[in-house]
């Protein structure tokens, strides 16, 4: 007998080859909805499986999927081997962009879904009928990223006043549409929110620093090439300028492109960044001596004096 999780959700699973990017998006007021809910596989796809779960669609599904199976297929499979399957709410797409969702008959009112180019969203134990149409006018309106676009369906979910019961779970995830090697590297956003009175209101939080680390580390990357030239410091402090701002609350992008800056010689630049991480969380300072210990810095006292200082 197959165990299920009540996990009575709005979620969308999308596609989208503009972005070169696949993904899950979900809310539940349901603990740790991000553990059953979403499931993706760069080159394969993304399953959501929800209502009554049973969470092995997820993994099934990607598995039929990678054997050549499409998103159709896949669940059609699925469903027919699931003597429960009226309960079952269950949406796939592949990276072709075609889509699959069933909403059983069992499912908790008000249930539905609607399948858009490329996307499905999907909502049950709805406190509207309205909520994914909603969503999916949200998505399709919306510009930017995957992950901005599925942000604005599960917004929009909630607009229409979402689970019946509130809320308390959200997660997404984002993959690379085509692996580019290590699964891990494939994973551009991983985010989950397990017990929250807002999870939407802290999973947007989330995704902005996520978006924060993304471009401190493309900045510093950009440093820590062998051929640092003019053009790429520049870039790199436009890339940085770039990054949302988490200042006072997080100082550590101002902190390491600062250091990356010292370490190709454009002192002047990392000083003003230094002086505002220190003004914040004067603790930092006392890092920078073990950065020259690890060699992550010039061995040099007056450089390190200097930084320390910050003047």
């Amino acid at each position: 007998m197959r165990s299920f999780h009540l996990a009575h959700t709005y979620s969308i699973v999308a596609c989208d080859p503009s972005s070169g990017q696949l993904g899950v998006a979900v809310q539940s007021h349901y603990f740790g909805t991000g553990v059953v809910v979403p499931w993706v596989q760069a080159g394969v796809g993304a399953v959501a499986t929800q209502s009554f779960v049973d969470v092995s669609y997820g993994p099934l599904g990607l598995a039929l999927r990678a054997a050549g199976k499409s998103a159709s297929q896949a669940l059609a499979g699925l469903l027919a081997a699931d003597p429960q399957w009226e309960r079952r709410q269950v949406a796939m797409v592949d990276i072709h962009g075609n889509v699959a969702a069933h909403t059983g008959a069992q499912c908790i009112a008000f249930a539905g879904h609607r399948i858009g180019e490329g996307y499905s969203v999907q909502a049950n134990l709805m406190a509207k009928a309205t909520v994914w149409d909603a969503m999916a006018a949200a998505y399709e309106q919306m510009k930017g990223d995957l992950a901005e676009r599925m942000m604005a369906a599960l917004e929009a979910a909630e607009s229409e006043d979402g689970d019946i019961r509130g809320q308390q779970s959200a997660a997404m995830v984002v993959v690379n549409l085509r692996p580019s090697g290590p699964w891990w590297a494939d994973r551009l956003v991983d985010l989950r929110v397990d017990d929250h009175p807002e999870p939407l209101v802290e999973l947007r939080r989330l995704l902005r620093v996520r978006r924060a680390y993304d471009a401190w580390d493309a900045a510093e990357a950009l440093l820590q090439e062998s051929d640092v030239t003019p053009e790429k410091i520049e870039a790199a402090q436009r890339r940085f300028a770039e990054a949302p701002d988490l200042m006072p609350n997080n100082p550590e992008g101002l902190f390491w492109f600062a250091c990356a800056l010292a370490k190709v010689g454009q002192v002047d630049a990392a000083l003003p960044l230094l002086r505002q991480v220190y003004e914040v969380q004067p603790i930092w300072r006392a890092l920078l001596p073990r950065l020259v210990d690890a060699d992550l810095l010039p061995q040099d006292p007056a450089l390190l004096q200097r930084l320390m200082e910050a003047r």
